[in-house]
């Protein structure tokens, strides 16, 4: 009997497997409606415990392969061709780069300052999570300390640092110059790391000077030999720089300071404007950090762009007391750079009700500059559209149908 029912149940298993994947969603015959039982969120960074380390850019190993390397040249005495930007001079064909990504924060800075007056964006008072319209979801997500038993947000009012929160970074007047020390951390001035980024591929800011060179750096025997000036003959020593080229100027970048110029009373023309502008920022900043060098500590927030991090003793992070409060420093990435702030997106903006957590798998997430503009009616880009899928989202009436 047993040798009987092994090919019958052969048979099954591959029936199985030749079903249609359209036939393994599940159909509401009830209402004629088919909905997907699989998640519809997209793929989104999974979020780090604290004691978890961010996961670098290139593996260990290479990492130690190429410092032992390095070792190995500096034992020779001899001279190491170093090419730009290593050696002190910029990269000719990023320094229009840098302007565009210059010019598309600004005018990004001014879109979304516009558009948060006509969408509502709230925040989480504990937990910190972020809703782009009205009225905020009903997602009991909210799970730390001081939290509510139901799980339910504590919401309120937030603004564009909620939407686009604000990584800042120490102004270098010398990229390729000696770290930031502990003592100077509250001399130096800390301006936008994006800003930074530009400032280091050549745009130039009056408020923040930089060491431009004529001739390149020489590394001999792993030393930096400078054969240049610190500074040029037609450059005057201000009094907001020192003898060892830090400015110390109380000038701060939080805001736009060169707001671009006023647009048409079309919410929609904004949007649009403003998400090729986001589009144009994230991509043009990753294109100068593929050649500028960006460090990031492992275990916190901080940011220096620069060939190497910081000498600040403020990492308070996962066992900061084993480094002495240093950070410790890795090949950034841009969501360093610009942090994903992910909210669920909302469909249907004419209908008033907010999204319910018993529908919560049927919903996806999007950036929170993103959604912004797509309720403004902005057009979504093709790999925002890509998430997207084609699921009709049911009523709570329906949804106890789905299978």
């Amino acid at each position: 009997m047993l040798l009987r029912h092994v090919p019958t149940v052969g048979n099954l298993l591959e029936g199985i497997i030749q079903v249609p994947v359209a036939r393994l969603k599940g159909i509401n015959r009830h209402f004629g409606v088919s909905y997907s039982t699989l998640p519809t969120c997209n793929e989104l960074p999974r979020k780090l415990k604290k004691s978890e380390r961010k996961p670098p850019v290139r593996s260990f190993n290479e990492l130690k392969r190429e410092a032992r390397l390095k070792r190995k040249k500096r034992q020779n005495a001899c001279e190491i061709i170093l090419q730009p930007p290593e050696n002190g001079l910029s990269v000719e064909h990023l320094v229009p780069v840098a302007r565009e990504v210059y010019a598309a924060r600004t005018e990004l800075l001014s879109t979304v300052s516009r558009l948060i007056k006509y969408i509502a964006i709230y925040t989480c008072s504990l937990c910190g999570e972020v809703h782009v319209g009205h009225p905020p979801h009903k997602i009991r997500t909210c799970n730390v300390q001081g939290s509510l038993s139901s799980k339910e947000h504590a919401w309120v009012r937030g603004g564009i640092q909620h939407v686009l929160p604000l990584v800042e970074s120490f102004h270098l007047y010398d990229r390729i110059g000696r770290a930031v020390s502990h003592k100077e951390m509250l001399e130096v001035d800390r301006i936008p790391a994006i800003v930074e980024l530009c400032v280091q591929a050549g745009f130039d800011i009056p408020e923040y000077p930089t060491r431009r060179r004529t001739f390149p750096v020489y590394s001999i025997a792993g030393k930096m030999i400078d054969f240049e000036k610190r500074f040029p003959k037609d450059f005057s020593l201000g009094e907001d720089i020192d003898a060892c080229g830090f400015r110390y100027n109380r000038k701060r970048m939080d805001k736009d300071t060169h707001p671009a110029e006023l647009y048409p009373n079309d919410i929609k023309a904004i949007a649009v404007g403003g998400m090729k502008a986001w589009e144009k920022m994230c991509s043009g900043s990753s294109k100068l950090m593929e050649t500028y060098a960006v460090q990031t500590c492992g275990y916190c927030p901080e940011v220096q762009v620069g060939p190497k991090g910081h000498r600040v003793r403020n990492c308070q992070a996962y066992k900061h007391q084993m480094r002495d409060g240093q950070h410790a420093w890795q090949e950034a990435r841009i969501s360093d750079l610009v942090p994903p702030v992910y909210v669920y997106h909302v469909q249907d903006q004419q209908n008033n009700k907010p999204l319910v957590n018993e529908l919560r798998r049927y919903y996806i997430m999007l950036p929170a500059v993103v959604e912004l503009f797509a309720q403004c009616g902005a057009p979504l880009e093709p790999k925002y559209a890509g998430a997207m899928r084609d699921v009709v989202i049911p009523e709570m009436d329906e949804e106890k149908w789905v299978v």
